[in-house]
């Protein structure tokens, strides 16, 4: 009964620690700082650093990408030294956390670099996985989508085919959640006309 207790406490403070990371709109918070106005109200409305590109400058949409790649990866790691067997769920919140803020009326980005990050943090080759995937299909068909939900998916495929089972279905879970939130991109790369980096729209 105490172990059961212990467990519960532990799943509950790793997902906190994952939302609490994860839920921080470093894109929205950096494009006002710059005097980009909301993000929310240009582009695609995403907070991401896809998003933020589309303001015209290259260096917040890259410190955007790194503290949203941050804000998966520093969770993990505290959590690794905290509550290591419940770091799945500090992984899986941390992306839910990006995905959904409380403080944005649960409307946030879809997961990318937050998982990026998620990914590092559980072991450097899925953290690896990630990284040459979803570099080598940007640098092929410059579209961020289909590189971010490249990535996403063979990370999952690799931690299955290490046999890394509980992080296999972690990466699983968030890979579901990135591909359902990227429904409208999925959409428009099949009718051809999902936009590449550098576009508007």
């Amino acid at each position: 009964m105490d172990f059961g207790t212990d467990f519960t406490i532990n799943v509950l403070w790793a997902s906190l620690l994952g939302y609490a990371f994860g839920s921080i709109p470093f894109g929205l918070i950096l494009a006002k700082l710059a005097g980009k106005g909301d993000i929310r109200q240009q582009g695609s409305g995403n907070i991401g650093a896809t998003n933020v590109l589309r303001t015209g400058s290259k260096w917040l949409a890259a410190a955007t990408l790194l503290l949203d790649l941050a804000k998966g990866l520093v969770p993990v790691l505290i959590a690794w030294n905290l509550f290591w067997q419940e770091v799945g769920w500090t992984a899986l919140f941390a992306v839910i956390g990006h995905c959904f803020p409380i403080w944005l009326g649960f409307k946030g980005g879809k997961g990318v670099a937050t998982n990026a990050g998620v990914a590092f943090g559980l072991g450097w080759v899925f953290g690896a996985a990630y990284a040459v995937t979803w570099i080598a299909v940007l640098a092929i068909t410059r579209i961020s989508s289909l590189a971010g939900m490249s990535a996403v998916v063979v990370t999952a495929v690799v931690a299955f085919y290490f046999r890394e089972t509980t992080i296999a279905y972690v990466l699983t879970l968030i890979a579901v959640l990135v591909l359902f939130l990227h429904r409208e991109n999925i959409k428009r790369l099949a009718s051809g006309t999902e936009p590449k980096v550098g576009q508007k729209g």
